[in-house]
């Protein structure tokens, strides 16, 4: 062994061999390029790397196993552990009859092994941390921001930025609590973006879920980009602009083929097929100044997908090979261990309902979801069944993809709606929207006979394949007793494989995070205690905790080739829309509607007289929510007397400005009732002056 080789001696961990001495504390070596030790838990540890010696897992020193050190001796190749000065003068110490000494027939590594294995567990760690790879001389920032889709379920958008280029990805909605009345859709707050405008040069679209796309619209009614994606995606987009008034604007698409590179600005942007619970998902590679960042999108691995295209596993490990500086990764399902189940197994359970039911069948799902939708329909064609296609999304969805040709039905197979009385109950499957239980949807009307042509009758069986989004579950309940009181029968998830789900579990999530091996890693997509569970998924899987942020919307994290840190927080929040009218609902306006919910509304009305300075007559009091009706003479009372010892109180000045004394009636008013009532209502008192 010369001398060169001799001093790239270096400890690290070997899964295949055990340390010889589990008692030896400290192992010192050169490094190549970086000495950093990474983990304070291991002291007096230093290891060697042929680009770069950080060590990606803060949990090396809980292992069992470590690869072996070979002492650096000219003449003997000694293991790790052993005394130098024992044992070189072995052969002059009498042999140990003791038949447990494991030692007195020592292995004799050659130098040429050692120079074998020393090379391989260089290879191996090359292999396992290819991000070492990516030049750290490299000075180039860029930005990350999530403006939506962290700490809750939908509304995903997100910029990357350099310092003279900026993308946005994806422009999602979410849906409203109960507590936002009056609102339909949530869409990300687009404050920051006006701030950045000039500088960014395109959307990118990695699938056509509503919440990727459902905001799309209302940002371009404020700022218009080119928009990249898949034709599907922007079909779906270009619908949504035919129903806003923006037909014009499909001019701004940009048709992307998969595996093709396309420079948008600062950054080469990759299209790689996912497998999702909509056709042509997509995950991205994004080649920045930096150093290349995989954005998962929404994934889950599906080896048996409806259509035959699986995941682009190949490109993921193609990228993984030559070093990603960053990985953005779903983190919807991060809690749930093994694998999702795949979209085929759907299928079997409604063969099954198909082949033992004789009335009719309503299928409910996602209006997006249309490898479920295409089962549906594809299974009902074998047994004899016509299709109904109910619902407005579900109709131009259904269509567009056909037209496309993701979808391959014949005419023949299809019915209008007028049309299902003509055929016997067996012979019909409709499929319909609501499945999250919206009251002005086609399937609730259904269930409370307020559709115009389909009621539910008891031998109908009704399928809802979908899982309620957190927050519409009691929705989802109230159109469930519906259909029971009208004697149907419903089935939701009482039976196996009803619906699977399209993201993640922690298997896949785990295959995901060694496909790609990035050094730095970026939970997105979900609440914080899903991101918070990926992020200890990652750490099992080799990634630094050091090396991991958990965000929020409006967290701006900076990414170099050296660190990644939070650096400010932008403006972020929700816009809410009235999706009834296409129209933003102003903030101040929601805020009233949930105080009028909450604490009520008290409206006071008088007149006052100038020259006297008391109550013309008998001011008008009404109140909503504050008290019942048999308390409403009391409770007028006492603010008569309210009104009558403030005016006696006011100097005469006062009493000619009425705002100063509808100010003065609101203070008292309120104190009045939050001593008795404990209610901080919305008070408006009106005066007029004679």
């Amino acid at each position: 062994m010369n001398e060169n080789n001799e001093k790239k001696e270096q400890t690290s961990q070997n899964p295949h061999k055990r340390n010889p001495n589990p008692h030896r504390q400290s192992t010192q070596t050169n490094s190549a390029q970086n000495t950093e030790n990474p983990n304070p838990n291991r002291q007096n540890t230093e290891i060697t790397s042929a680009q770069n010696t950080e060590n990606p897992n803060p949990n090396f020193k809980k292992n069992r196993f470590k690869k072996p050190f070979f002492k650096n001796n000219k003449n003997n190749n000694t293991p790790s552990g052993e005394n130098t000065q024992e044992t070189e003068n072995t052969t002059n110490k009498p042999k140990n009859n003791n038949k447990n000494d494991r030692r007195k027939n020592p292995v004799t590594v050659s130098e040429e092994m050692s120079r074998s294995i020393q090379a391989n567990f260089a290879a191996q760690d090359l292999r396992m941390n290819p991000w070492k790879m990516i030049d750290t001389n490299n000075n180039a920032k860029i930005r990350f921001t999530p403006l939506g889709g962290l700490g809750e379920i939908g509304g995903n958008m997100a910029v990357i930025e350099t310092e003279t280029s900026a993308i946005i990805f994806d422009v999602g909605m979410s849906f409203p609590d109960e507590t936002m009345h009056g609102v339909d859709i949530l869409v990300p707050d687009f404050s920051y973006l006006h701030t950045i405008k000039d500088k960014i040069k395109a959307i990118v679209i990695s699938h056509a879920h509503e919440d990727h796309i459902g905001g799309m619209p209302y940002l371009f009614k404020e700022l218009k980009f080119p928009i990249y994606g898949t034709p599907l995606a922007l079909a779906m987009i270009k619908n949504k602009f035919d129903e806003h008034g923006l037909r014009d604007d499909s001019k701004y698409f940009n048709f992307v083929t998969k595996r093709q590179p396309y420079p948008i600005g600062d950054f080469i942007i990759e299209w790689m097929h996912m497998t999702h619970s909509i056709i042509d998902s997509c995950s991205l590679a994004i080649q920045t100044p930096a150093g290349t960042i995989i954005h998962t999108g929404d994934f889950k691995i599906d080896y048996t997908p409806i259509d035959g295209f699986g995941p682009d596993l190949h490109r993921l490990a193609h990228y993984g090979a030559k070093g990603v500086l960053c990985l953005f990764s779903d983190s919807t399902n991060s809690h749930n261990t093994g694998f999702t189940k795949s979209e085929a197994v759907v299928g079997k359970t409604f063969q099954n309902i198909f082949m033992t039911t004789k009335g009719r069948v309503i299928m409910s799902t996602f209006s997006s979801n249309l490898h479920r939708v295409y089962q549906a329909m594809d299974h009902a064609i074998k047994h004899g069944r016509k299709i109904c296609v109910i619902g407005r999304s579900m109709e131009r969805n259904v269509e567009t993809t056909r037209a496309l040709g993701y979808i391959d039905i014949p005419d023949k197979n299809f019915i209008e709606v007028h049309e299902v009385p003509k055929y016997k109950d067996n012979e019909v499957l409709i499929v319909t929207t609501g499945s999250q239980g919206e009251t002005m949807a086609a399937l609730f009307r259904m269930a409370t006979d307020e559709h115009r042509h389909i009621k539910l009758k008891p031998s109908d069986t009704i399928l809802i394949s979908a899982k309620a989004i957190p927050g519409n579950e009691g929705s989802v309940s109230e159109l469930m007793n519906h259909i029971l009181k009208s004697g149907a029968t419903v089935h939701y998830a009482d039976l196996p494989d009803m619906h699977v789900s399209g993201h993640a579990g922690q298997e896949e999530q785990k295959l995901m995070l060694r496909l790609v091996q990035p050094k730095f890693f970026l939970p997105v997509h979900g609440e914080y205690n899903h991101v918070v569970q990926h992020a200890k998924t990652a750490v099992s899987c080799g990634v630094d905790e050091r090396n991991i942020i958990l965000m929020g919307d409006g967290d701006q994290i900076e990414i170099t080739p050296k660190y990644i840190k939070k650096v400010k927080t932008v403006k972020s929040g929700k816009t809410y829309i009235d999706n009834q009218n296409n129209i933003t609902i102003d903030n101040d306006i929601v805020l009233d509607r949930q105080k009028l919910a909450e604490d009520g509304i008290v409206n006071i009305v008088a007149q006052i007289s100038q020259e006297t300075g008391k109550v013309i007559g008998k001011p008008v009091i009404t109140t909503h929510g504050i008290v019942a009706n048999r308390e409403m003479k009391r409770f007028t009372s006492d603010i008569e007397l309210l009104l009558e010892t403030l005016l006696l109180a006011m100097k005469p000045e006062a009493l000619k400005d009425h705002k100063a004394i509808e100010n003065e009636i609101r203070n008292v008013v309120r104190k009045h009732i939050v001593k008795f009532k404990k209610r901080y209502p919305l008070i408006i008192p009106i005066v007029f002056i004679i």
